[in-house]
């Protein structure tokens, strides 16, 4: 079953997958949220968990940094291993002053200059929408528990160093933040008729140059799984 990234055995990986960046944090997700994790996959060290939450099998998974890398890990879990949703969660930095650090930005579209798979032969610069369901439920679950968040459109930028004037272009397009995954994971849902949401806590402001410190990143992060879990796993 195994697939040039991916190394998990058929119906190793749930129908349901939360995915992070970064594949310690992946890992330490998995053993703060899940009941008797198993490691199911560790290609190139990009590491996929699955185990129980609330006893309902749901997988969590790393897909690294940018477009292309984003891209390989969700167009091989909904080609190959059949996952229906995916719910990514990350940081992001906020592009308007009145956005502040650790509040959650929920993706409901994602502005892209990506040449990501030429756009699915679009090409260009362009809005790609997520899932409108998993957006909806996303801004329920937030208000239940009086969290601070926003939903709109985001950036997806393909350059962390950039001297582009990523403020000016949230102006003009009215941009929440900027991250570099969504555009991809998006692109790849609408391919194959699936679902995927992005929901990002803001760690650094661009306009006003403040930053979560590491310590406070990692507690506001544990509450957007939490959201992101019961986001993924309701009807």
């Amino acid at each position: 079953m195994a697939t040039p990234h991916i190394n998990a055995r058929k119906g190793d990986i749930a129908k349901v997958v939360i995915m992070a960046g970064d594949p310690v944090r992946v890992k330490n997700m998995a053993e703060m949220f899940l009941k008797n994790p198993k490691c199911v996959s560790d290609t190139r060290g990009m590491l996929a968990y699955t185990g129980l939450y609330n006893s309902k099998k749901v997988t969590f998974m790393a897909h690294g940094m940018g477009c292309p890398s984003m891209g390989i890990y969700s167009y091989e879990l909904f080609a190959f291993y059949g996952v229906e949703r995916i719910v990514r969660v990350g940081t992001i930095g906020a592009l308007k002053k009145e956005v502040a650090l650790k509040d959650i930005i929920i993706a409901k579209k994602s502005y892209t200059k990506t040449n990501y798979d030429d756009f699915y032969i679009k090409n260009g610069a362009g809005f790609v929408e997520g899932s409108a369901k998993l957006c909806q439920k996303a801004k329920e679950i937030c208000e239940r528990k009086r969290l601070s968040f926003h939903i709109g459109s985001t950036f997806c930028s393909d350059n962390f160093y950039t001297s582009f004037d990523q403020v000016k272009l949230a102006k003009e397009e009215n941009l929440l933040g900027v991250e570099m995954e969504v555009a991809a994971l998006y692109l790849n849902a609408q391919k194959f008729q699936k679902e995927a949401l992005a929901m990002c806590v803001v760690s650094d402001n661009v306009v006003t140059n403040k930053a979560l410190s590491s310590s406070a990143r990692a507690t506001t992060f544990n509450e957007i799984v939490s959201v992101a879990l019961s986001v993924a796993l309701e009807n």
